[in-house]
């Protein structure tokens, strides 16, 4: 071996020596720094995201039921309002003159059936003196002819005291049957009346709107002069001491949620300090526009000073056990883990953001590596 050839040679063991010196460096220093875990026994606690606004209980829109121009606003936002406190006026100038026209009418319908000059009173009254007409001719009429049926007296006698005690019947008769007929006919006409006065009170009654409960006046969106129709709504009014949580939850979750779960509740007003609350109901109907479902709740203990559309979010408990866990991070596509034997599958059950549940595949034994 010429000198050239042990030169090449000694340098070429120097390299591989190097690479095979650097590798190794690199080697451990990986192994150093590659970070692991064993599985271990947690309580992990499965849970479903919501969004979260806050609303005043029995929270609504007030609307009108006729349209016109808002002669008054009676009340201010924040104000207290009882039921059937008149909250908005609306200009009614001929409702209110069908409404005097009709309680004019009323009364006069009522005079005439009940009052003094009444046509009834006239007619009992003429009644009565027909009545005593009757009486005398009827008196008349028996004792002539008990008298011509002893051949005492004449036959125009008779025939005379027979005739008045017809007319005298027969007037009675009438006036009788016209007092029957009039008392028929104003009873009917107070009737009309009537209803003609409760309907033009309704209708006057529908110009001013007033609240459903007591509660408090949260917003106004109209102002006095404002056309207004029923479709629009005038303010909102809601409890003034009770609120609801209001949580949107999404299609792909909404299966597993029930009622009378607990939610812990962080609102963005409180410094993430969480509230107890409870599902009280959940609204069948889906929003296709945000694809989620409504969720009300209750809170066990409510945070002071509450304020209607107050947000936050919610996590809704859906169910809480000590088991088998690993870091979320350790668990790799296709269910497996990596550990010094390679990857290796597992069949996992609940899951939160930190840590998933380990049903089967390994144990608390096992060295996880991160990928």
């Amino acid at each position: 071996m010429n000198k050239t050839d042990r030169a090449y040679r000694q340098k070429s063991n120097g390299e591989r020596f190097f690479y095979f010196f650097v590798t190794l460096i690199l080697f451990f220093s990986c192994t150093r720094n590659e970070k692991s875990a064993t599985p271990s026994l947690k309580q992990i606690t499965e849970s479903v995201y919501a969004s979260v606004t806050i609303e005043p209980d029995s929270l609504y829109e007030v609307h009108s039921i006729v349209s016109g121009i808002i002669a008054k606003i009676l009340v201010e936002e924040g104000d207290e309002v009882a039921v059937d406190q008149s909250i908005v006026e609306i200009e009614n100038s001929s409702s209110k003159l069908n409404f005097d026209n009709a309680r004019l009418a009323f009364k006069l319908a009522n005079d005439n059936l009940y009052g003094i000059g009444s046509p009834l009173k006239s007619l009992q009254d003429q009644i009565e003196s027909a009545k005593l007409r009757y009486e005398q001719d009827s008196v008349d009429y028996f004792r002539q002819k008990r008298l011509w049926e002893q051949k005492v007296g004449t036959a125009r006698q008779y025939d005379q005291s027979k005739l008045a005690y017809e007319i005298a019947k027969q007037n009675l008769s009438a006036l009788k049957k016209e007092y029957s007929r009039t008392e028929t006919s104003l009873k009917s006409a107070l009737n009309n009346a009537r209803n003609n006065y409760e309907n033009a009170r309704i209708g006057k009654e529908d110009f001013t709107i007033t609240s459903r409960l007591n509660g408090r006046v949260y917003e106004i969106f109209k102002e006095p002069g404002e056309l207004i129709s029923p479709q629009e709504p005038l303010a909102t009014i809601g409890n003034s001491n009770s609120f609801k949580i209001k949580m949107l939850v999404d299609e792909v979750d909404i299966v597993r949620v029930e009622p009378e779960q607990t939610v812990v509740v962080l609102l963005d007003a409180f410094d993430d300090q969480p509230f107890e609350a409870k599902i009280t109901r959940i609204l069948p109907q889906k929003n296709n526009r945000t694809q989620t479902f409504t969720v009300e709740a209750d809170f066990v203990t409510p945070p002071k000073n509450l304020y209607s559309g107050l947000s936050g979010e919610a996590n809704i408990i859906i169910t809480k056990k000590e088991t088998l866990v690993i870091p979320r991070r350790y668990l790799l596509e296709n269910n497996q883990v990596k550990t010094s034997e390679g990857l290796v599958s597992v069949k996992t059950g609940i899951a939160n953001m930190e840590f998933v549940e380990i049903i089967s595949g390994i144990d608390s034994t096992t060295q996880l590596y991160l990928p």
